[in-house]
């Protein structure tokens, strides 16, 4: 007799996947599980473009916003009751689980900043405790982030920053952080594997990156700003899923206590949503407290305006930051190097021109104003649903798009000139 299957779609590393797999056939031998990874963006797109019955039948991911988009699209179902009694109802002022139960929270994560020690060392670099930190010219050349529109994850952390700092501030410590950044990698995945092997110095990653380099003997530590938020990665039951039954049993097994200690293994180093003593798993020595981290987090993540905003903040970035990156890493070390000179020199004329660059390179083309218009974000939320590049909304879209591109090159290009004058005027 041919085994069932059910299929997962998931931005989730396969160290995860393959994990929660093995366990669970293992449990379930006459289920066969598959898992189809794409990021958060593409799994939406997969899921929505997909007909009732051809559909995956478990989406799972750490974007919460991705989990609003298809609850308010009606592209999931109620899953059987599988809530875990030992877990809280909310993690800080989040709440845990979907209010009116569509999904649920399968584990907790945070936005934080890995680095190798050893890399640190080698260039006598300073362990970063703040993202502001990573502001500074000592930086320059040394971080990796990856780009939101291709990251669940990123962009959880780039709103968690943009919540915190408020937009106007968040974005400009985005963009200099950013002109610090030796790369922006395609995937998520690229900026820990670059932090564990010693390309890069330091990394914006979610918490599981860089404790599971750490408790996988990676020369690696990681660290909680305190601008920072803690939310559930959930799990759903899709709506026109294939096999909803047996999808059912793989969601109250990752929910259960024995599919939460899998969590601890080295390899995957997640946050649990029961409390350690619940499990059975071997919890590591230095592991973090979640609960903890979530009470002193200076973040209250906002996930329905994380998801109004999705699209302007992922476009904003690509436009700005990961199509430019050339121009604004040129403008930032320029920055830098007028800024040494006056340290050592100073002068009233070459101060001003620094500012005047900074003001050009590191303010957002798109200032807070224009979120608070509805037709804005409307416009945005219209012009990605169905990407035809073909009806008003995406030419709008597309315009408005070009012209942030054009006004960064331009702001770039003349941040760049002014610092470079500011550098002669300090000799």
């Amino acid at each position: 007799m041919q085994a069932a299957s059910i299929t997962i779609i998931t931005s989730f590393p396969k160290e995860i996947t393959d994990t929660y797999k093995k366990a669970f056939e293992q449990k379930h031998p006459d289920i066969k599980v598959e898992v189809l990874n794409k990021n958060s963006n593409a799994s939406l797109a997969f899921i929505k473009e997909a007909s009732p019955g051809q559909r995956p039948d478990i989406f799972w991911a750490s974007a919460p916003d991705a989990f609003e988009v298809l609850s308010r699209e009606k592209l999931l179902t109620k899953p059987a009751e599988v809530k875990n009694p030992a877990a809280p109802d909310k993690i800080g002022n989040y709440p845990m689980n979907d209010p009116d139960g569509l999904y649920y929270g399968q584990a907790l994560s945070g936005y934080g900043l890995m680095w190798n020690t050893r890399y640190l060392k080698a260039n006598k670099l300073p362990a970063p405790a703040e993202w502001s930190d990573l502001t500074k010219g000592i930086y320059f050349g040394h971080v990796a982030v990856s780009a939101p529109s291709r990251s669940g994850t990123t962009h959880l952390t780039v709103e968690a920053i943009l919540q915190g700092e408020g937009w106007d501030k968040g974005w400009t410590q985005l963009m200099e952080i950013a002109g610090n950044c030796k790369a922006i990698t395609e995937r998520s995945f690229g900026v820990p594997d670059g932090v564990n092997s010693g390309q890069f110095g330091i990394g914006l990653v979610i918490d599981f990156f860089g404790l599971a380099g750490k408790y996988s003997g990676f020369p690696v530590e990681f660290a909680y700003p305190t601008v920072t938020s803690v939310v559930p990665a959930s799990i759903g039951l899709v709506n026109g899923a294939r096999n909803a039954a047996d999808a059912n049993k793989f969601i109250a097994y990752t929910l259960s206590n024995e599919g939460q200690a899998l969590l601890l293994d080295p390899k995957i180093s997640r946050m649990p949503i029961v409390s350690y003593d619940k499990l059975q798993g071997k919890v590591p020595a230095g592991y973090p407290n979640i609960f903890e981290v979530a009470k002193k987090s200076k973040v209250q993540f906002d996930s329905e305006m994380a998801q109004k905003r999705y699209h302007v903040v992922t476009a904003l970035f690509d436009q700005t930051i990961t199509f430019r990156h050339k121009e604004l890493q040129a403008v930032t070390k320029a920055i830098h190097e007028a800024e040494q000179k006056l340290a050592a020199k100073p002068n009233a004329q070459a101060a001003e021109l620094v500012k005047q660059a900074r003001e050009l390179a590191f303010k957002p083309v798109v200032d807070e104003a224009m979120l608070k218009k509805p037709a804005f974000l409307d416009l945005f939320s219209k012009g990605v649903s169905k990407k035809s590049m073909g009806d008003f909304a995406d030419k709008q879209m597309a315009s408005l798009e070009d012209q942030w591109n054009s006004k960064a090159k331009a702001n770039y290009a003349k941040a760049l000139e002014l610092a470079e004058q500011a550098s002669a005027a300090s000799k």
